[in-house]
Formats: C-alpha cells, sequence, structure tokens
C-alpha cells in the first residue's frame, strides 16, 4: 500500500516533493503540487509534528488546517538534530525533485542542510523558501506572519473603513498567495531543469507578496505623489460601486464601473430619466456626487427584497452579488457543480469538507487522492519506495 489511492494521472505525476514547511504557506504550497498527483512527502518532528496540528478549531482530535493543508500528502517522522535521521533526510534529499521550507531563514543550514550542502546532495533539486521578509536583507533575520505582512506591506492601510483602524483581511491572504508564488515558481524551475538539468533556489517572502497585491498604489504614489487610503466597499475609482442593504436585511454588492452598466443600473431600478442627467453622466460625474449617487441605489435597494435586487440587475446585466456567509459559500451550486466544496474521508473524524482543487485541467485533472496522515504514518513505505529500506517489523 502507497498510502493514497491510485487516482488518474496528474500533471505532475511522478514528481518527488519533500515538504519541510509548517503552518499555512509552505503546507499550502506542496498541498496545491499534491492536488497535481506529486509524490508529496511531509517530513515533521516525530511526536506532535507540524505546530498547525493544534490549531483550533478542532474536528474531533484534528486540526481542520491541517486536515485542510495536508490532504495528499505522505508523513515521515524523522528528528533532524539525530544524525541517524539527519542521514535519512539526507537520503531523501538526494531522491527528491523538490524541497519545500519555511523555516526563519538560515534554520535549514543550523541543521547542516543549507543550499551548498543540498546542491551537493542533490545538483537537480529545487528549494522553495518561504518566509517572512526573504534570505537576505536588513529584515531576513525578522520572524513574521501573515499579519505582520499586511501591516508592513501596506495591505491593513489599505483595507478597512476611511474613519476606521486598518484591518486586516479575512483570510491570510499574504500566507495563500506566497504559497501559490512558491508553487509557481517551483515549476518554472523545473521547466529551466528540464533544459539544463540543474535545480535553483525559489526564494518567496511574505513582504514581498504583500507588495506585489498592491496593484495601482506604488506607482500612483511615486508618478503622482498621492497616497491611496482607505474606501470601505467603494471602489477607488468608480461610483455607485459598493455594498447595499436590501429590504431582508442582507448586503448585495454591486460593481457599477464601466460606462455601459449606470445606463443599465438605472432602467433596472425603474429611473431610466436619470441618464440624462449631467451629474451622472461619466464615472468621473458620479465619483464627484458620489453620495448622491449612492443614496439613488441605497433607497431602490432598501425598498426591495433580495430576491428582487438581484434579479433584476441580474437581468439588466449588471454585476452583482448577495454577500454570502459561509454557510451560502457551503451549499453554492456553482460551487458544488465546480467540484469546489469536497467531501474527504478520513479514519479519524469520518467524513468533513474542504476546499476542492481549483485548478481544473481537461488532460490531466488534479484529484483528491488521501486525507491527512498521522505523524510518520508512512515511514516503512516511504523509505522503502525511495531509499529502498525494508519494511520493519
Amino acid at each position: 500500500m502507497t498510502g493514497l489511492e491510485d487516482f488518474a494521472q496528474g500533471p505532475m505525476t511522478g514528481l518527488k516533493v519533500l515538504d519541510l514547511s509548517r503552518f499555512i504557506a509552505g503546507p499550502y504550497c506542496s498541498m496545491i503540487l499534491g492536488d497535481m498527483g506529486a509524490d508529496v512527502v511531509k517530513v515533521e518532528k516525530p511526536g506532535l509534528g507540524d505546530p498547525a496540528r493544534g490549531y483550533q478549531p478542532k474536528i474531533g482530535d484534528a486540526s481542520a488546517y491541517s486536515l485542510v493543508f495536508n490532504r495528499n500528502k505522505r508523513s515521515v517522522a524523522l528528528e533532524p538534530r539525530d544524525a541517524d535521521d539527519l542521514e535519512i533526510l539526507s537520503g531523501l534529499v538526494a531522491k527528491a525533485d523538490v524541497l519545500v521550507e519555511n523555516f526563519r531563514p538560515g534554520t535549514l543550514e543550523k541543521m547542516g542542510l543549507g543550499p551548498d550542502r543540498l546542491k551537493e546532495i542533490n545538483p537537480r533539486l529545487i528549494v522553495a523558501r518561504i518566509s517572512g521578509f526573504g534570505q537576505d536583507g536588513p529584515w531576513a533575520h525578522l520572524p513574521a506572519f501573515d499579519g505582520i505582512a499586511q501591516a508592513l506591506g501596506g495591505l491593513m492601510d489599505l483595507t478597512g473603513d476611511p474613519d476606521g483602524p486598518p484591518t486586516v483581511c479575512g483570510t491570510f491572504v499574504c500566507d495563500y498567495a506566497a504559497g501559490m508564488y512558491a508553487t509557481m515558481g517551483i515549476l518554472a524551475a523545473l521547466r529551466v531543469r528540464d533544459r539544463t538539468g540543474q535545480g535553483q533556489v525559489v526564494d518567496i517572502s511574505l513582504l514581498d507578496t504583500a507588495a506585489s497585491l498592491l496593484v495601482s498604489a506604488i506607482p500612483e504614489f511615486h508618478a503622482l505623489g498621492t497616497r491611496s487610503r482607505r474606501t470601505g466597499n467603494r471602489d477607488r475609482y468608480s461610483a455607485p460601486t459598493n455594498v447595499y442593504r436590501t429590504q431582508d436585511g442582507d448586503w448585495v454588492y454591486i460593481v457599477c464601473g464601466g460606462a455601459e452598466y449606470f445606463p443599465r443600473l438605472l432602467r433596472a431600478m425603474e429611473r431610466p430619466e436619470l441618464i440624462e442627467n449631467p451629474k451622472f453622466a461619466t464615472v468621473k460625474d458620479r465619483r464627484d456626487n458620489w453620495d448622491e449617487s449612492e443614496a439613488l441605489v441605497r433607497s431602490w435597494s432598501e425598498a426591495h427584497t433580495t430576491e428582487h435586487v438581484v434579479g433584476a440587475l441580474q437581468s439588466a446585466q449588471v454585476p452583482c452579488g448577495k454577500v454570502a456567509t459561509i454557510s451560502e459559500v457551503a451549499t453554492n451550486p456553482q460551487l458544488r457543480h465546480r467540484g469546489q466544496i469536497a467531501e474527504i474521508e478520513d479514519p479519524r473524524v469520518g467524513t468533513f469538507h474542504v476546499q476542492g482543487v481549483t485548478i481544473q485541467m481537461s488532460g490531466t485533472p488534479l484529484s483528491i487522492r488521501g486525507a491527512t496522515p498521522a505523524v510518520g504514518e508512512h515511514n516503512d513505505v516511504v523509505l522503502g519506495e525511495w531509499l529502498g529500506q525494508e519494511e520493519t517489523a
């Protein structure tokens, strides 16, 4: 038994990934590779394993974080400070295509497995290193988590109400984006290795990731000398894009940016006479009269049910969406149709639901092949397959 069911061949089938990462960003990267069909071996310390295994909320005795991020992986328990286990780990490095780690810079070197040593062991190895501030620079040695990157990277300064405090995003956006950047870097490095036969280091920083998500704020500051500020749910450059409460007490987000959308919105609201009103003729006019244009939409939405508001806007081809609760997301028919709410069977917790595979491919589809393993569950089978060691009794 390999520890994972034999599903259809994925795009990365045959790729061996050694996952030394913990918490979120690194495990998310290796999860994507696992979804792609790679053989991902998660190396954990004996006993508790990845610290995220202890995170709340718990489903049974298992952390929901661990259940999500460590699917499609096998677990090997090794203690790198033990000479015998370090030798085994070095043997796995020799067989791997990719190594993923998100220690603080210098930790891998202290283990005796810095990039130079890794290259000696396996010149073809691609090493993905995810950290708070990158492997070099004046802040490289400092600890960081997602919220710190959001704060230092400007995302918090742009998020929240104009008169309120800076606000952290509702999810670990820098961790997830860093994991995706690391995956892209790994795939690019594999392409280079196909040509050169040589591996390389992929260096991903949470702070770099946060800055990359600012989009127009950096060029706006340097070219125009202006500072982007919090606008709540308003769009910075168009009106009356915002959230509006309905008669039912729900919120509907309406995007009315392009020139073609406002006339459609007015017709849906049965106010076509306002199309020629000079206060609302252009995007700039509507922004100059921001409060008045939003008041028009607000008075209409508050007088109608959510079903009427959404139905009228969809019929008029105005982009809109009810602000969904998590329970509504979990039962969303479009997400269900796309396989984005998936079921996994786990002997410890039974059936549970997770996000499905995000990347859809027609010829080599991604798949969920197995649940999160127990710490060290696959020591014998992995060491047998990768290193040719005989199973212990």
